[in-house]
């Protein structure tokens, strides 16, 4: 765990203005907001959610959203729940293919030292080998794993296929006393950005489809599913209503991205924020741009550029790619005055996961983007954590 310099503890209790750029910052009180209609959304649904911790990587953010109410967190690296166990969270999913005996290892004393808080480690598994080397990683722990059959269920990634594949997989696991068959993983990551709600509906369909084929073969083998898990922040209305999921995995309603706001919001769908910001400044201008001093290397742009934020009477920007260390700004509309050299302006990332990822700290601010105070630094406990 990284700690945060001095220079960004003394930011706290100062105004916005004092945060240097670039610096990935949190909108709290959007985050706040955000947390509350998940939990709204769930309760209403009577439906557990496991909000992934890929997304935000900080062990103070898991532990604030189970306080809320999550069940624990999702992950997808070995390295990731080291990194959010080591701060303190004690019910952790890995919900990915571990196989590498190094791993492997890891995995096992992660379990041990879970086991002995109370906690539980989890990991998805849809190989016959990967459930033969879990098992004898953990010859020599004391701890159990709970352990969840991945299918596919239209992602075309991971997953055995949905169906009868999926029993032999489960007596495999049912015949091992340090293993916990725990339900089914049951996740559509292509859905999530399908424009319109029609889209999501029928792929979303289709998934609970191959999702319920899977229940009716392990049932006829006489095996009961605990729990089936997926969903993502753009579907995860489906999946609640769906009446096969009993938990919800999705992260990025805690922050939410420009690529998320493209998409066709569905009635039922909580209206979550943008919470998450990067704070630039004007650096340099021209008569036909300006330019920033947030590139590459302080936001991710697998999923587009940034969108600047646009405050009510604002003129509304466009950015555009400048290179690792700059960001190009234009104006919509061709008379419009550029932003003059100095002048502090707020990103939306594109796409929040892997945004985070290239930041150490992010910076929480309380009361607005434009006159809120700092009031807490939040370390990106799993930054870099890829193995």
């Amino acid at each position: 765990m990284k700690a945060p310099p001095e220079a960004l503890l003394a930011l706290r209790g100062q105004g916005v203005d004092a945060i240097d750029t670039p610096a990935l910052v949190v909108d709290l009180d959007a985050m706040d907001r955000n947390i509350q209609r998940m939990v709204d959304f769930s309760a209403k649904h009577q439906i557990q959610w496991r909000p992934h911790a890929k997304m935000h990587k900080s062990a103070e953010l898991a532990r604030l959203l189970i306080s809320a109410g999550a069940t624990g967190c999702c992950v997808q690296k070995t390295s990731e729940a080291e990194a959010l166990a080591a701060g303190g969270v004690n019910d952790i999913y890995i919900s990915n293919q571990v196989i590498a005996p190094a791993k492997l290892a890891r995995v096992a004393a992660l379990a041990q030292t879970l086991a002995t808080r109370g906690g539980w480690l989890t990991l998805a598994v849809d190989s016959a080998l990967g459930i033969e080397r879990l098992d004898q990683a953990l010859a020599l722990s004391s701890a159990r794993v709970r352990v969840l059959v991945e299918i596919d269920v239209g992602q075309g990634r991971c997953g055995v296929a949905p169906g009868e594949a999926a029993v032999a997989l489960v007596r495999d696991i049912k015949g091992r006393p340090r293993l916990q068959f725990g339900g089914l993983h049951a996740y559509h990551g292509g859905a999530q950005h399908l424009r319109s709600a029609s889209e999501r509906r029928l792929t979303i369909a289709n998934a609970v489809q191959a999702v319920n084929r899977t229940c009716e073969a392990l049932q006829s083998a006489g095996f009961q599913i605990p729990l089936i898990t997926g969903a993502g922040t753009g579907t995860l209305v489906l999946e609640a209503a769906s009446g096969v999921y009993g938990e919800l995995q999705a992260g990025s309603f805690l922050f939410m991205d420009a690529d998320y706001a493209l998409n066709e919001r569905d009635p039922a769908q909580p209206q979550f924020e943008h919470a998450l910001f990067i704070k630039t400044q004007v650096i340099s201008a021209r008569h036909s741009h300006a330019v920033c001093d947030a590139g590459h290397k302080s936001h991710a742009v697998d999923s587009g550029m940034p969108r600047v934020h646009t405050p009510p009477g604002a003129e509304p920007l466009v950015f555009s790619n400048g290179g690792d260390e700059h960001g190009l700004l234009t104006t919509v509309r061709p008379a419009a005055a550029l932003p003059a050299v100095g002048q502090t302006l707020w990103l939306i990332p594109g796409h929040c996961d892997p945004t985070v990822n290239l930041h150490d700290h992010l910076v929480g601010v309380r009361g607005g983007l434009e006159h809120g105070v700092v009031e807490r630094i939040i370390t990106v406990d799993a930054r870099g954590a890829l193995t």
